[in-house]
Formats: structure tokens, C-alpha cells, sequence
């Protein structure tokens, strides 16, 4: 840790715990102590110092998540492209103005006016039986 990270460090604990400069060096100097291994002995009664033992060997025992940030590819659905064309189209010769899908199967962006309009175009699933 340099110099600069370890003041950062003093700062943000006396702030964090409200302790003197001094304690949040002695703090830090305790972590670095018990990474490197070394049992430290705090004043703890004998009831807390069984829940220090308990909950230090508290391990989690399931695996991390995996996950799978790889988009799938969505199928062409050429009708629903289609009705969003001509339904474009149609907005276009009838002086409605800057028309633009911006999805080119689900939405069209146009203007009438001061204000702006979205059409998104949902196709339903079959009714089950």
C-alpha cells in the first residue's frame, strides 16, 4: 500500500468509525497483522469469543453463478417487418413527420407536431385450448 493509499485509507476510517488518527492506524496495522496470519487477541468475553470462533469457519459451500452474457439470436419475423414498413409508409404519405423505425420488427418513432409518438408492435401468442 503506498503512502497515498494509506492515508486515503486513515481518512476514510476515521470518518467511517469516528476513531482518532492514531486508532485508525492501529486499525490498519491489525488487518496487516492478520493477513499475514497472526492470532490477535481482542478483549472478548467468553460468550463472544464463541461466536468470533463460530462465525469465522461460517464458509459458503454452494458453487458462484455462472452466466451467460451471450445474447440469443432472435428469430426474422418477416411479417411483423413488414406491417412496420407499411404502417411507415403510411405515415410518411400522410405528412407525418420525422418517421423512423427504430426497431426495424417492433417500433416506429414519428412527430405531430410539438410532440413525439411510438408505436411498438406486439404480436400475441396463439390462445391455448
Amino acid at each position: 500500500m503506498t503512502k497515498q493509499e494509506e492515508e486515503k485509507r486513515i481518512d476514510e476510517l476515521v470518518d467511517l468509525l469516528g476513531c482518532s488518527i492514531a486508532e485508525a492506524k492501529q486499525v490498519i496495522a491489525d488487518d496487516k497483522a492478520i493477513d499475514k496470519g497472526e492470532r490477535m487477541s481482542f478483549d472478548l468475553t467468553p460468550e463472544q469469543e464463541k461466536l468470533a470462533k463460530k462465525y469465522a469457519n461460517v464458509r459458503e459451500h454452494k458453487t458462484p453463478a455462472t452466466y451467460k452474457w451471450d445474447k440469443r439470436e432472435r428469430k426474422a419475423d418477416t411479417t411483423k417487418e413488414g406491417v412496420i414498413e407499411q404502417i411507415s409508409q403510411f405515415l410518411i404519405e400522410n405528412g407525418y413527420e420525422n418517421v423512423e423505425i427504430t426497431n426495424k420488427s417492433k417500433l416506429i418513432a414519428f412527430k405531430i407536431g410539438e410532440d413525439n409518438y411510438e408505436l411498438d408492435l406486439k404480436r400475441k401468442r396463439k390462445p391455448k385450448k
